[in-house]
């Protein structure tokens, strides 16, 4: 593996059983289905898309939370996917988890300093001094001063962006080289979720961080990532420089996710803009060749029905799984 290359997926692959009665095989789920992509050490990457896309599998996946089906996850030149105990120990802290939901991430019973104490000791960090240090660090890194005013707060007395705030620094604490953020500001009032953003990415700067992004929100990656990944049908449809992405997408569901996009202009406001009719595909039954051409504007007959698009190289870093490119290619 490269040597810049942090973390990388190859054909990674998810499914669940779906069960009839409780005992009999009913068909299965296919969550993550043939993902591959790398992420680069200190890059901050995106995945993009719907709800129901198999985005947050694909994080928990990521993370060794779902055992993959099939395909491999190396980490620092370490394959990780066989889920061997002590190798998903040593990545582990390696790699760090923001949720979405930070009132149900962390424990009502335990104030922030047992949250922040917690993964120190379950990682064999014993030393009084050392954890004290690690602590008092971390809170003035989420800006949550002075400490003290913090620490003996249970969940319920902070805020929103407060909770999330102490989920990032328990995710910091053990000084992961990766962080894997699960929409970390969608059940933020509006008025945080910037600053929340803005915490994270001052920290990945700081530290050198890989992060890698799950959102359904095109419109924050802008501020926030180097590159994005769009994912749609378990399936990842487009890669690409975020600036790029934005400005020239590729993909017809790109197009479509850009388009709809809240533009503040209010002159915009009365523009037509194309969206796809249709729903997102099940992945229990996903439809055969492209997945998107049940809503594509663009199907090309005898093609997008009935194969499925490789990925074609369209720039240096540019990737887009769509026949409209292989007719040119």
């Amino acid at each position: 593996m490269s040597n810049d290359v942090l973390l990388r997926a190859n054909e990674l692959r998810t499914h669940f059983e779906l069960r009839k009665y409780g005992f009999l095989k009913a068909g299965e789920v296919r969550a993550v289905d043939g993902v591959s992509f790398t992420i680069r050490r200190g890059e901050a990457v995106a995945i993009v898309g719907e709800s129901g896309c198999g985005k947050s599998t694909l994080a928990r996946t990521i993370l060794g939370l779902y055992e993959p089906t099939g395909g491999s996850i190396v980490f620092d030149d370490e394959d990780i996917s066989s889920f061997d105990r002590a190798k998903i120990a040593w990545y582990r802290r390696r790699v760090g988890y923001v949720q979405q939901d930070p009132y149900a991430a962390l424990p009502p019973f335990m104030d922030v300093r047992r949250l922040l104490l917690e993964p120190l000791i379950v990682n064999g960090i014993r030393n009084r001094a050392e954890q004290q240090e690690r602590i008092v660090r971390s809170m003035h890194e989420i800006k949550l001063t002075p400490p003290e005013s913090f620490l003996e707060k249970f969940p319920h007395q902070l805020s929103g962006g407060q909770q999330q705030r102490v989920v990032i620094a328990r995710a910091k604490i053990l000084d992961p080289q990766l962080i894997v953020a699960d929409e970390p500001v969608s059940m933020l009032d509006a008025s945080v979720r910037v600053e929340v953003l803005q915490l994270l990415r001052q920290l990945q700067i700081d530290h050198g961080l890989a992060l890698l992004y799950i959102t359904h929100d095109l419109s924050t990656v802008r501020y926030f990532c180097e590159r994005a990944f769009v994912m749609y049908g378990a399936h990842i449809v487009e890669q690409a420089p975020v600036d790029q992405l934005l400005s020239a997408p590729q993909h017809p569901y790109t197009r479509a996710l850009v388009a709809a996009i809240p533009d503040p202009d209010a002159a915009n406001a009365t523009r037509f803009r194309s969206v796809p009719h249709g729903e997102p595909p099940s992945l229990a039954n996903p439809p055969s060749g492209c997945r998107f051409h049940p809503r594509c504007p663009h199907t090309i007959e005898g093609l997008c029905r009935d194969h499925e698009p490789p990925y074609f190289t369209t720039a240096p870093d540019r990737r887009v799984a769509c026949w409209l490119y292989g007719e040119s290619s």
